[in-house]
């Protein structure tokens, strides 16, 4: 499993994600090599770090922290705070030896854009982030519709309830005795 601290850093709008807030089933289908590889090629694909590169290109590492970015260009498309690398631009930057931590995102940091962190936990866990979103936009659609077709079914009901009373009410007064 991939865990990640969660955690939202107050003046710097980039937060950290935690795949334990996620089923193991979910987990192990993203955590998957096969998988992964595949997802992997989608996102660089929709080249989420080359928008996030361009949209932020003039920023500065104090500006880049105030933005609110989306749970995959978090974990993406930059290196985890805890690595301490040296800002440059929004998908470069630079490794400093002094740095030990024992984050594996670090490691796996790579400046060219289809490595950058698309093989960190932090991106696994900003893909889920966004699945469970995602999810949730789907359930509520869901339920109002649900709701919808409950209403439609109860007025439909109570029509043909009425319309066989009223139906009966006639047959019954052109009846000759």
């Amino acid at each position: 499993m991939f865990r990640v601290p969660v955690k939202f850093c107050p003046g710097r709008g980039i937060r950290s994600i935690s795949s334990g807030d996620y089923s193991n089933w979910l987990q192990k289908r993203v955590g998957n090599g096969k998988n992964w590889g595949k997802i992997k090629s989608c996102l660089i694909d929709a080249k989420v770090c080359s928008d996030f590169n361009q949209k932020f290109m003039n920023d500065t590492v104090d500006v880049l922290y105030t933005r609110h970015l989306s749970a995959l260009q978090a974990g993406c498309c930059k290196p985890s705070d805890s690595c301490g690398f040296l800002y440059k631009s929004p998908i470069n930057w630079e490794k400093t030896p002094t740095n030990s931590t024992s984050d594996p995102d670090c490691n796996a940091w790579d400046n060219q854009i289809n490595v950058l962190c698309f093989n960190c936990n932090s991106c696994k866990a900003g893909l889920l982030d966004n699945l469970k979103r995602d999810w949730k936009k789907v359930a509520v659609i869901n339920i109002i519709f649900l709701v919808f077709l409950i209403i439609v079914y109860s007025v439909g009901c109570c029509a043909f309830r009425n319309n066989r009373r009223d139906n009966n009410s006639y047959s019954a007064g052109w009846k000759h005795p």
